[in-house]
């Protein structure tokens, strides 16, 4: 007996949250806080939960949301004159509970907060 997969019309996962680094290339300077700023307007308007960080942003909602985002976020910078993005995405999701991403930041938070003071 062999299982049959439909793999035309396997789903995408309901929940992900994926942490992704948007390196323009070729920018004339080596700042990129005008690109950064405008991914940030960006990830603001398409109202989903979002955190920027020093190397990054994390995002999170659907697997078809949060990658059509990104995706967005490519068209816009190369709209804004950048010939050249480079994207290092690490996207999670799991099916055993529906856990919000500031969620696994409070976890460790609370484990370091009950650590011993020498």
């Amino acid at each position: 007996m062999s299982d049959h997969i439909d793999y035309a019309n396997l789903p995408t996962p309901p929940a992900a949250v994926a942490d992704f680094c948007l390196i323009p290339i070729g920018t004339p300077t080596a700042s990129v806080s005008n690109e950064v700023a405008a991914v940030q307007r960006l990830m603001k308007a398409s109202g989903l939960s979002y955190s920027m960080h020093s190397a990054g942003t994390t995002v999170e909602g659907s697997w078809d949301e949060v990658m059509r985002l990104i995706g967005q976020a490519h068209t816009l910078v190369h709209q804004n004159g950048v010939l050249r993005v480079q994207t290092d995405i690490r996207a999670g999701t799991r099916t055993d509970k529906k856990q919000h991403f500031s969620e696994k930041v409070s976890k460790v938070e609370s484990i370091l907060a009950g650590d011993k003071k020498d």
